[in-house]
This record gives C-alpha cells, structure tokens and sequence, in this order.
C-alpha cells in the first residue's frame, strides 16, 4: 500500500521550502504555511540522514510504501483548543506515513483513547487520508524528524524548538491545554511556551503523570503531564488505558472542550 503526502506538502525539489527552522519567524502567516516549512526543514544532518536512510531500506512489513522521510508536521485543526505534545515521530510510524503519531503502537494506544473520550472521530490512524479527525486537539512534537534510537540530541531539540514556538503562537488565540506526553518533551517545551509568551513559574515544574501547572498570559494556560505511549510504559503497565483516558478528561476539561464520561467503552456500551 502506498501512502500519499500530505496535502500542501513541499515539492522535494523545491529548494526553497528546504529552510532552517531559524527561517521561521519570516515563514508564511497560519498553521498551514507553517507545516509547509517544517516539511522541508533539512537544519539537522544527522537527523536528515537518519529519516532519508530510514525511507530508503524500509522495513519489510511497509516494504510497498513510498515513506514520506521528512520532518512531519502538527495535526489538527489550526483553532484547536488542547495541544497534546509528544516527543518526535517513529522512524517507521510518523516518518512513513507523514502524520504525528500514525502508523506506529504509541499512536495506537493515543487515538484509541482520544476517540474512546470523544476528541477523535475513529479509534485508528493508518495514514493520510484514512478520515481521521480530532476535535479541538492538536498534536505535535518538540522535534519534528525521526531520531536514531528515538533520542533526539540537546541540540537538535534546541534546533527545533523555533517551530514549536511559532505554532505555539499561531495556535495562542484558542489555546487553553497543553497535555505533554514524556518528561523529554516537557523540558522541551517549557522555554518554548516562555518564548511564545506564557509565564513559566521559577523554578521551573518537574515533570510528573498527572503533573499540572497554570501558565499565566494570553489568558492563561494549563499544562498537564503525561507518561509518554511508548510500548516500555503501555507494555508494563506504567501507562494504562484508564490512566490515559483519565488525564485526557482533564486536558479536554481544562480546555472547556467537550468530553464522553468513562462510561464509554471501547465496544460503544
């Protein structure tokens, strides 16, 4: 099965879109024009080389696709009232299909459980164009290139961080929730949410599940933490289901977004 770009995505012989995340300050105003840059980011080498190395041999199991292998973009809708903030996509998950959290387990266990609690329209995400949408929730990324061994270097977060900034900003006028999955992505992201203009307390938060801090500014902010869906934590038991959906319910609360109770199941009794 072959899987087809995003809609928007750059031309790969396009230079122009090939452009540092430093260029983001000058990139086109609006989420689109932002996922735009981001598809053609090439600031990282050792993250370019690793995601094109990676779309080249494949593995068996996706041996008919043609992989996107290239920094994925935030998915959702561009007035999403909740951000959930992961840590960078699987290199045979998200760098294959060409969206967050698709096509890999962790995305798996997360779009069952937003559409078991009502911000997702289907409980899978296969690919691009497979009809999924969620309601009100965004999902993104500190970094958006697949790592080698799934650990970005301090550096290349830092690289990276500027997009995350300027979606943070084009995202600040619904804003409300921030759900960060991983301790990884919560140090990313907190200068990031100091740079787009929210109050981040000193000394900054530690990281914890269930962890929750108001950031003041633009309204003010809820940021809550989250064990990352990694298959370590689903696997064993650190992350369960119902610890998942519980959080979810609180994120989605904070962010005055609709909800289904925990009387919803996964069989729709």
């Amino acid at each position: 099965m072959s899987a087809s770009p995003p809609a928007g995505s750059p031309d790969p012989a396009d230079d122009s879109a090939a452009l540092p995340a430093p260029a983001v300050p000058g990139a086109p105003r609006g989420l689109a024009g932002l996922d735009r840059r981001i598809a053609g980011c090439r600031a990282c080498p050792r993250l370019v080389g690793w995601r094109e190395e990676v779309a080249r041999t494949k593995r068996a199991a996706f041996a008919d696709w043609t992989y996107w292998g290239r920094p994925v973009p935030g998915f959702g809708p561009v007035d999403a009232r909740m951000l959930i903030v992961g840590l960078a996509p699987a290199a045979h998950g998200g760098n294959r299909t060409g969206r967050m959290f698709t096509g890999d387990r962790s995305g798996d266990v997360l779009y069952q459980a937003l559409y078991e609690v009502g911000l997702a329209s289907q409980p899978t995400s296969v690919g691009v164009g497979d009809g999924l949408e969620l309601h009100g929730v965004r999902v993104t990324a500190p970094v958006h290139c697949a790592p080698p061994a799934n650990r970005p270097t301090p550096a290349e977060r830092d690289t990276c961080r500027p997009w995350l900034v300027q979606e943070l900003r084009s995202l600040r006028p619904t804003l409300r929730a921030v759900l960060v999955l991983g301790g990884f992505g919560w140090q990313a992201a907190l200068p990031a949410f100091a740079e787009a203009g929210w109050a981040v307390p000193r000394p900054r938060p530690a990281f914890a599940h269930g962890a929750r801090v108001t950031l003041e500014g633009h309204d003010g902010l809820e940021l809550l933490g989250c064990f990352h869906v990694s298959q370590r934590n689903t696997f064993t038991g650190r992350l369960t289901p119902l610890m998942l959906r519980d959080v979810l319910r609180t994120a989605a609360s904070a962010a005055g977004l609709p909800h289904l109770p925990e009387e919803r199941r996964a069989d729709g009794t």
